[in-house]
C-alpha cells in the first residue's frame, strides 16, 4: 500500500491519496481539526490508515495497517519529500491484528509530501 499527503505553505492542509496510479480523497475522522487522515485497502483486503498533522513545528506522522491476522510481517518505509525518513519492520499485534508506526519529521519550507509503503513479503500485499 502507497499513501500520499501532501500538505500547502503556511500551515493549511491540503491531501490526496495516491495509490495505484489514482488519485482520490477520503474524510478525517477522530482527528484534531488540524490534522489530515486518509484510509483505504490494500492490495489484498488489510486496511490502511495514514495520519499526518502539526507537532511543535514539526509533522507527526502516524501510519498504521490492519490485517486482521497476528504475527504478519511487514516492511515499512517513510518517505518526506521523496527523502525516507524511517525504514523499519513491523509485526501485527492483537488485539487486532495491526501495527502501528508514529515518527515525526521535519516540516520544509512550502508544500511537504508524506509517503507511506508497507509491503508483506510473506503474501506479497502492499
Amino acid at each position: 500500500m502507497k499513501q500520499l499527503i501532501r500538505r500547502a505553505a503556511f500551515g493549511a492542509l491540503s491531501t490526496g491519496l495516491l495509490a495505484t496510479g489514482m488519485l482520490a480523497t477520503a474524510p478525517s475522522i477522530a482527528a484534531k481539526d488540524s490534522d489530515v487522515v486518509r484510509t483505504g485497502n490494500c492490495s489484498m483486503g488489510s486496511d490502511w490508515k495514514l495520519k499526518v498533522g502539526p507537532d511543535d513545528g514539526r509533522l507527526e506522522v502516524e501510519f498504521e495497517v490492519d490485517q486482521n491476522r497476528n504475527g504478519q510481517a511487514w516492511n515499512i518505509t517513510l518517505k518526506h519529500n521523496g527523502a525516507a525518513f524511517w525504514t523499519g519492520h513491523k509485526i501485527t499485534r492483537a488485539p487486532s491484528g495491526s501495527f502501528a508506526v508514529n515518527k515525526r519529521t521535519d516540516n520544509a519550507a512550502g508544500a511537504d509530501t508524506i509517503v507511506g509503503k508497507a509491503m508483506n513479503p510473506k503474501t506479497g500485499e502492499t
